[in-house]
């Protein structure tokens, strides 16, 4: 039976390969498209504060996890 540790952690796997593949995605796009260079920078800048995000809002549950444990 799966576990909600394992679901957690199939999560957060997808949350990372999504941002990589997303940003792989734009910059690609950024360098193929002159008038639209800054819809894919911001684009592109979004996806690395949502990664920034995911990961510490990941990390504050570990961390809140162990101090109660």
């Amino acid at each position: 039976m799966v576990t909600l540790e394992e679901l957690a952690q199939a999560c957060i796997l997808l949350i990372r390969v999504g941002c990589v593949f997303r940003f792989i995605y734009t910059m690609i796009r950024l360098s193929g498209a002159d008038e639209e260079s800054s819809k894919y920078k911001k684009r592109a800048r979004n996806v690395v504060i949502f990664y920034i995000l995911a990961e510490s809002i990941w990390q504050v549950k570990e961390l809140i996890l162990f101090y109660y444990q």
